[in-house]
């Protein structure tokens, strides 16, 4: 399987960049949350700057956060950057979307919104409408200002449910999903993604880009020797991934329903201990502040060892080997981590167990 690391955009984080290239990893990817993380554009500008052959990835955006004509701008000037290293997700917009107190977009939105950014970024005209006004618009000016020419790889951000997966399927791009790690939810979304493909023109004979990796996301964390798989050393390194769940349970009443008894009460305490409910209006900006980032040590009892085995790879090294030829069997064809403690460290431990 391959390999690749995803990270928060910040200053210095070409260096990172580099250090993954060196390391032989496939790609390199930023997030895209505007208010919690840094802009991901300025970011993989750096790093398509200092690297050469590493792929680079927004990890993802979305039409409730930019305009299909500015994100096409973006990634194209990007691709002019590095022709044909370049990678973009796009969602509905949940995580940066709920960061905003605000909810994520339709999966008709997001189709639209795929389908003009391959258009544009593939320099073809593409239907664009403002309210009632509709136009066709394409890039005015190429050559040094943007690259059409080399591909651009879309994936979608698919999470449990089908509808995104369909989207990937008739717009023939790839999938991308956060702490999925049961390969019977993979074959799931793969079978949506076929289903989809075939009933359109953008199966495998379109005109479309054919490939259709799938990539998840998720922490790796390798036990040393009688290591606990849920002492402080593996909650610090995956407790991120469970406090992003968490906070989506607690700003998400419905979904925190679904949650078992002790899930719950995790839910309930972190709502306490951010001094806000689950119907605030202003919750977002209690549970959202550090979002993906280390975890507090006053947080660790939050990070069950249920949530953690969920979302996470914990484990000795056979352990991991054992996850991950499951997730490739189903279909996955790249992990990604998060590297929150010492990213270099990380990035060598991934290196490493999957050379």
């Amino acid at each position: 399987m391959r390999r690749g690391v995803i990270v928060a955009a910040h200053p210095g984080v070409e260096d990172l960049a580099v250090r993954a290239e060196e390391m032989g990893l496939h790609s390199f990817w930023v997030y895209d949350s505007p208010m919690v993380h840094g802009d991901p554009f300025v970011a993989l500008s750096l790093c398509a700057r200092a690297t050469s052959r590493i792929r680079l990835g927004i990890g993802v955006t979305s039409p409730a956060l930019r305009s299909a004509p500015a994100a096409a701008s973006g990634l194209a000037s990007l691709n002019a950057l590095a022709p044909g290293r370049i990678i973009c997700g796009v969602g509905t917009g949940n995580t940066a979307r709920r960061t905003l107190g605000m909810r994520p977009v339709t999966a008709a939105g997001l189709e639209d919104f795929t389908a003009a950014l391959q258009d544009l970024c593939a320099g073809r005209s593409t239907e664009y409408r403002e309210g009632d006004r509709v136009r066709d618009i394409r890039f005015l000016h190429t050559g040094a200002h943007v690259d059409t020419a080399d591909p651009i790889e879309f994936v979608v951000a698919a999470l449990l449910g089908p509808k995104a997966a369909a989207v990937a399927g008739r717009r023939g791009t790839g999938l991308i999903s956060f702490g999925l790690l049961d390969p019977t939810a993979w074959h799931a979304l793969h079978d949506a993604h076929r289903h989809a493909a075939r009933a359109t023109l953008h199966g495998p004979d379109s005109h479309t880009d054919s490939r259709a990796d799938s990539y998840v996301v998720t922490s790796l964390h390798l036990l040393d020797e009688d290591e606990d798989p849920h002492g402080d050393p593996a909650r610090d390194a995956t407790g991120h991934l469970v406090m992003s769940l968490l906070a989506f349970a607690a700003d998400t009443p419905a979904f925190a329903e679904q949650l078992g008894p002790e899930e719950g009460e995790a839910v309930r305490r972190l709502l306490d201990r951010r001094g806000t409910t689950s119907t605030a209006p202003d919750r977002y900006t209690r549970l959202y502040p550090n979002y993906l980032g280390r975890i507090a040590p006053q947080d660790r009892d939050l990070v069950l060892p249920s949530l953690m085995d969920t979302l996470a790879l914990v484990g000795t090294r056979d352990d991991l080997l054992t996850r991950i030829t499951a997730l490739e069997q189903a279909g996955v064809d790249e992990l990604l981590i998060q590297p929150v403690i010492d990213a270099p460290t990380e990035m060598a431990q991934l290196a490493k167990l999957l050379t």
